[in-house]
């Protein structure tokens, strides 16, 4: 399938669904999908438009989405994963790091990634081999090569305590890192690795709607994804540390997979 026709209509469908997010802000109305894990009226009116333009030029892709989106009848090869508002807590407090992040499978393999910031009008593209683009220009990963000069970002879980896991891991890095953030969009952290402006990023309880474009569009800016125990990695498993692919992401495996507490 053509290239061109399938980026275009990414594009179009994330365009599509920022603006339902712009025209929800001040409007919408919270619930809670469990403690601190929110969903807005935005999440389904974006999922919604984004899911309406790609059905119209795709009728036969399956689909996986954030908001009890499944759709795998028929036998395409096609799957778009959707996350309609990557971000959702930044959104519903007015902190404008948030996204529509738009990814596409073919035959499992991840083959384009679109992810789109309405705050900044950033649109972030890649396709399998074709490289990695930010408002149509090439971005290429940072070349810091040690910890102790990087910015890195972390995930944490919703409802996290102090003895959570990644709580213990992000005070292990805490003290190694030039500076270390929580940032509350996995999509864009893995754009912002791309296009240099931040050398690591981890989670480890994503979904695969969280990451499928971020993963595809940081591989193609010459960024590295892994697991964060060992060269291992599948949107399917919440596992994920990107880096700029120095030395910087064995120092963070190292870090981030060594005995716990």
């Amino acid at each position: 399938m053509n290239s061109t026709d399938l980026i275009e209509a990414a594009e179009t469908a994330a365009r599509l669904g920022a603006k339902c997010l712009l025209d929800w802000v001040d409007e919408f109305r919270v619930s809670e999908k469990g403690r601190s894990d929110l969903v807005t009226d935005a999440d389904f009116a974006s999922q919604t438009a984004i899911v309406k333009h790609i059905s119209e030029r795709f009728p036969d892709h399956h689909m996986l989405g954030e908001e009890g989106l499944t759709h795998a009848e028929g036998e395409s090869d096609y799957r778009w994963v959707i996350d309609p508002l990557d971000g959702t807590s930044n959104y519903v407090h007015g902190f404008p790091y948030y996204c529509v992040s738009i990814g596409l499978e073919h035959e499992g393999e991840l083959v384009l990634g679109v992810v789109y910031d309405p705050n900044r009008d950033e649109m972030f593209s890649a396709f399998r081999g074709q490289g990695a683009l930010l408002n149509g220009k090439p971005i290429n990963t940072s070349r810091i090569p040690s910890l102790d000069q990087a910015m890195v970002v972390a995930s944490l879980p919703v409802s996290t305590t102090g003895q959570d896991v990644a709580v213990d891991r992000f005070l292990r890095v805490l003290p190694e890192a030039q500076t270390l953030q929580r940032t509350g969009s996995a999509a864009l952290n893995l754009c912002y690795v791309s296009a240099g402006r931040m050398e690591g990023y981890w989670s480890s309880n994503l979904k695969p709607w969280d990451m499928a474009a971020g993963v595809l569009i940081c591989r193609e800016a010459g960024g590295v994804v892994t697991s964060i125990e060992d060269a291992s990695f599948t949107i399917e498993t919440p596992s994920i540390l990107a880096t700029n692919g120095t030395n910087i992401h064995s120092e963070l495996q190292t870090l981030l997979a060594g005995p716990l507490f």
